[in-house]
C-alpha cells in the first residue's frame, strides 16, 4: 500500500460522541473528504462533519485496503472507539500503510474510564479483551485476589465472565459491568458472580472481576496439576513437564510444534506462559485430539491449533517453528529428520524418551549433533499398607539442542 499523500486520521471516540472531543479531533473530522466508521459511531456527528460518511463493511480486514485505495489522494478521517492504539483500528491501520501515513488522536479509552470509576490503579489490574476471543481466554488471569478489566464483545460476555468463575469456584467475586461510559446513559451495575443478573446489559461494556477467595490453584509457573487435564494416561506428568518447559525455555511471539501431543500439556503450558506463545499440537488419536481441545479451552489458550495426523507427514505446511517437542513419536521414521530440517538456525529441539529403543534413537542423535542430556527420575510418597513409601514413576531421559 503506497503512502496517502493527503493523510489519513484515526480519531478516538467515546459513548458522548461529538460534545467529548477535543479541537483537533472536531478539526479533522469537519475538513475530512470522506469518513469512516461504524453506523452507531457516524450516526453521533453533526451536520459540520460534512465529508463523505462510510460505514465498514463486514468483515472488515480483507476489504480495508480495498477502501482505502478507493479513496487514495483525498483527506480520509476514521472512527474509532476510545483509543484508536489500544486493541483498536489505529494499531491495524498502522501495520496496513505504515506509521508516517497515520495521524492518531487518541481518546481515554474504556479501561481508562473503568479504572477511573473504580478508583482503580491500572498497573494493579490485568487488561483483557473478548471482543474478537472466546471467554476461555480468561482462564490464565483468574487468581485469589486478582483484578481484571475485560473488553467486552457484547451484551452477553458478562453473564459468560460469570458462569467461568461460578465454575472455577470463584463465585464470591465482585464482577462490576460498566455500560456506555462516559456518555449520558453510563450505568454501572456490581454485585458478585453468584448473584448478579446481567440480563439486559448494554453491548457497549467493560467488566471489572475482583477475584475471590477461589477454587482449585493454577499457577502461573509451569507444572500444573495431573488433575488439571482430562487425560487416558498419556500425560507428560507435573515434574517432568515442568523440567521440560523450562528447558524448551519459551519466550513471546515463539512458535512451538508439541509433536506427538498426548493430551496437549506441554503445548498448553507453553502458550499459558505468554499471550503472545503460541504452539501447534500435533497428535494421531481422535480421542486424544478431542482431549487436548478440552483441555486446552478449560486451561485458557482456545486459540492452540490442533492437528490430527500423524508425523511426519502431518507436518508438512504447518507455520515454521521456533521451538519443536517430540514426546511422543521419537522412533518413527523421519520424525526427527523432519523436526530438526524444520527448525531456523538458533532454533530449539526438546525430546523425551521413556522406552529403551527411543533412547537409543536420541542417544544416536546426540551422540551426532551434541546438546545436553538429562535423566528426570521422579518418586511420589504413597500407601504401602498402613505405611508410606515411595513409589518410583518411569524415568524420563530429555535431550534438548539448539540447532546452529
Amino acid at each position: 500500500m503506497t503512502q496517502n499523500p493527503a493523510g489519513l486520521t484515526v480519531v478516538g471516540t467515546g459513548a458522548d460522541g461529538w460534545a467529548g472531543l477535543a479541537g483537533t479531533a472536531v478539526a479533522a473530522l469537519t475538513g475530512a473528504d470522506v469518513i469512516f466508521g461504524s453506523d452507531r459511531q457516524l450516526a453521533l456527528l453533526p451536520s459540520e462533519a460534512a465529508g463523505e460518511r462510510i460505514a465498514w463493511p463486514s468483515p472488515l480486514l480483507p476489504a480495508l485496503p480495498g477502501l482505502l485505495e478507493r479513496h487514495r489522494g483525498r483527506r480520509i478521517a476514521v472512527l474509532a472507539s476510545g483509543d484508536p492504539m489500544f486493541h483498536g483500528i489505529g494499531a491495524t491501520l498502522v501495520r496496513l500503510v505504515g506509521r508516517d501515513a497515520v495521524r492518531v488522536i487518541p481518546h481515554p479509552s474504556s479501561v481508562s474510564l473503568a479504572a477511573a470509576r473504580l478508583g482503580w490503579a491500572l498497573t494493579d489490574a490485568d487488561v483483557l479483551s473478548l471482543v474478537n476471543a472466546p471467554v476461555e481466554r480468561l482462564h490464565p488471569l483468574v487468581h485469589p485476589g486478582r483484578r481484571i478489566l475485560v473488553l467486552s464483545r457484547d451484551a452477553d460476555t458478562p453473564s459468560q465472565i460469570a458462569q467461568l468463575l461460578r465454575d472455577r469456584g470463584y463465585a464470591d467475586s465482585t464482577v462490576t459491568v460498566l455500560a456506555q461510559l462516559g456518555g449520558p446513559d453510563e450505568t454501572v451495575l456490581s454485585g458478585t458472580a453468584a448473584t448478579l443478573d446481567t440480563s439486559g446489559a448494554d453491548p457497549l461494556n467493560v467488566v471489572a472481576v475482583e477475584c475471590g477467595r477461589g477454587g482449585a490453584a493454577r499457577p502461573v509457573v509451569p507444572g500444573l496439576p495431573d488433575d488439571a487435564y482430562d487425560s487416558d494416561g498419556q500425560l507428560t506428568k507435573r515434574e517432568v513437564r515442568a523440567v521440560t518447559l523450562a528447558m524448551l525455555g519459551p519466550q513471546p511471539g515463539e512458535m512451538l510444534w508439541d509433536v506427538g501431543a498426548g493430551s496437549g500439556s506441554i503445548a498448553i503450558e507453553w502458550m499459558r506462559s505468554h499471550r503472545a506463545c503460541r504452539a501447534v499440537a500435533v497428535e494421531s488419536s481422535p480421542e486424544r485430539v478431542g482431549r487436548i481441545r478440552t483441555n486446552a479451552a478449560a486451561l485458557g489458550v482456545p486459540d492452540l491449533r490442533v492437528v490430527e495426523g500423524r508425523a511426519p507427514g502431518a507436518l508438512a505446511g504447518l507455520p515454521a517453528p521456533d521451538v519443536v517437542f517430540i514426546g511422543g513419536g521419537v522412533t518413527g521414521d523421519g520424525v526427527l529428520e523432519a523436526a530438526w530440517e524444520a527448525l531456523p538456525a538458533g532454533g530449539r529441539l526438546v525430546a523425551n524418551a521413556v522406552t529403551l529403543e527411543s533412547e537409543a534413537v536420541i542417544a544416536a542423535w546426540y551422540g551426532r549433533l551434541g546438546g545436553e542430556l538429562t535423566r528426570v527420575a521422579v518418586n511420589r510418597a504413597s500407601p504401602v499398607g498402613g505405611f508410606t513409601g515411595w513409589r518410583a514413576m518411569m524415568p524420563v531421559t530429555i535431550w534438548s539442542v539448539v540447532k546452529p
